[in-house]
């Protein structure tokens, strides 16, 4: 799905204008990006949450010539998938996910 497929189903779903339709998904595209680059989190529960996540300065290899190379510290936008877009896209319900029990029971010690 591209930007505008988004913008062609808000406008026939809610009788808008693609004109209008684009307008808004501009709107909250804009807003999504203002407040990761304030470092706030965006949370559209039960979707999914925006974040900004910092890596470290790190060494890296330019892959042409091998030749080593030192990568800087920056920031990324990263999305994490809530519960239901995980299950709706995994095709697995709420019940399907069985724990992991531990192996050592409480109070079974070995010698």
């Amino acid at each position: 799905m591209t930007k505008a497929d988004l913008i062609d189903t808000v406008a026939s779903e809610s009788e808008l204008s693609k004109r209008q339709a684009g307008e808004i998904v501009d709107l909250i595209l804009s807003e999504i990006k203002s407040a990761l680059q304030q470092g706030d989190r965006v949370a559209l529960t039960p979707f999914g949450s925006f974040v900004v996540r910092s890596r470290k300065a790190r060494e890296g290899r330019n892959p042409k010539t091998g030749e080593k190379i030192k990568i800087a510290a920056r920031k990324v936008p990263a999305f994490v998938a809530g519960k239901s877009l995980k299950e709706a896209v995994g095709g697995r319900s709420a019940a399907g996910g069985a724990k992991k029990s531990s192996a050592k029971k409480k109070g079974a010690k070995r010698r």
